[in-house]
């Protein structure tokens, strides 16, 4: 698949078969995240593969418990996209475990070496995300972001023993769509292209 249609279709799939991704189509996308840049080739990520059932299964109700009041005190959506996204977040909050893999994708705060920064971390992660994500779409697999890591990040800590220096910092359903992929609907490129200036 060309990688621009890849990207114009890589929608957020919240809503995955149970069918499992072999191991070797997992690591190859993290092969293609770490074709991402870094500050000054740094490489500060890691990556955390879950496809183990009893480890989804503990580790999604500990997400569950943490999200469900939260997702219940949203307010009613405004427009059909928003509660769509609603309706897949619970979806996957229900099905946590079911999900063939999650790929936590974590940081180090490794550069630059004197001064290792926060902000210099994140742009390292999230374009090897990205190239993830990407790829995944190429493979036709689907995938989508979350941030449910930050609501359990004591359990996680500890249930998958990081390093102190290991930062989680995006949380990636992996799997099978269940769902059909469609093209993403952005702002015309127009509408944000300024040259040479505001």
């Amino acid at each position: 698949m060309d990688v621009f249609d890849a990207m114009e279709t890589c929608i957020a799939m919240r809503y995955l078969k149970e069918d499992l991704v072999p191991k070797g189509d997992l690591e190859r996308l993290v092969h293609a995240a770490t074709r991402a840049s870094s500050p000054a080739n740094s490489q500060g990520w890691e990556f955390i593969i879950l496809d183990e059932r009893d480890l989804k299964t503990e580790i999604g109700i500990a997400v569950a418990a943490a999200m469900g009041p939260l997702m219940d005190a949203l307010p009613e959506a405004e427009d059909g996209t928003k509660q769509r996204m609603y309706d897949g977040t619970q979806h996957l909050l229900k099905n946590f475990a079911k999900v063939p893999a999650w790929i936590l994708v974590c940081g180090r705060l490794n550069y630059p070496p004197e001064d290792p920064s926060e902000a210099m971390m994140y742009s390292t992660i999230f374009p090897a995300a990205q190239n993830l994500i990407v790829a995944a779409r190429a493979m036709g697999l689907g995938t989508t972001f979350t941030s449910f890591h930050t609501t359990v990040e004591g359990v996680i800590q500890k249930r998958l023993d990081l390093p102190d220096d290991v930062i989680p910092c995006v949380m990636v359903a992996v799997g099978y769509p269940d769902r059909q992929f469609m093209p993403v609907r952005r702002r015309p490129t127009r509408d944000v292209i300024h040259w040479n200036g505001w």
